[in-house]
């Protein structure tokens, strides 16, 4: 996957960062029994995802057409 530059966008690491920042919140919230925290600590996570895509549409990621296709090996061989 370092050859492809798989997840190296902006977009990516946005998307990343925020879910990780929820994560943390409802973490901390679990611990201090607060549903509330723990459930808008999801919400950021979520957010992290729309964020991602968000700025996937808008240019920021990876194009769709920067893999290259992969060979299958035939059975013949």
């Amino acid at each position: 996957m370092a050859g492809s530059s798989h997840g190296h966008t902006p977009a990516a690491w946005t998307g990343v960062i925020i879910a990780f920042i929820g994560f943390c919140v409802s973490g901390a919230f679990m611990v201090l029994a607060s549903p509330l925290g723990f459930w808008a600590g999801m919400v950021i996570v979520v957010l992290g995802g729309v964020v991602g895509m968000a700025m996937r549409a808008a240019g920021l990621g990876q194009p769709k057409n920067a893999h290259p296709t992969h060979q299958v090996a035939s059975a013949e061989s």
